[in-house]
């Protein structure tokens, strides 16, 4: 059996610690954006629920104004009637 040796290229010391500081600025960076990432999430989580509380209120602001709506409407028929119930007394 024939042995065979896998040389590696060597790295000199400058070398390793200038790899050593992009790795830790890599890992910076990753924990920065993972932080900008959980930030956003909660912002967005937290828009969500004024987006949903803001339809709540819109669906009962139009539920009031068809209400309100009728009302008028039914209003305007009586004020009618009573006009109508006068013109026919003079």
């Amino acid at each position: 059996m024939s042995s065979s040796t896998i040389s590696s290229p060597s790295i000199s010391a400058d070398e390793f610690q200038a790899l050593e500081q992009k790795v830790l600025r890599a890992v910076e960076v990753v924990k920065r954006e993972r932080e900008a990432r959980a930030t956003a999430e909660a912002e967005v989580a937290s828009l969500r629920a004024q987006l949903a509380e803001q339809q709540g209120l819109n669906t009962m602001v139009e539920s009031e104004l068809t209400t309100l709506t009728k009302e008028r409407e039914a209003v305007r028929q009586r004020v009618e009637k009573m006009l109508q119930q006068m013109d026919e007394l003079l």
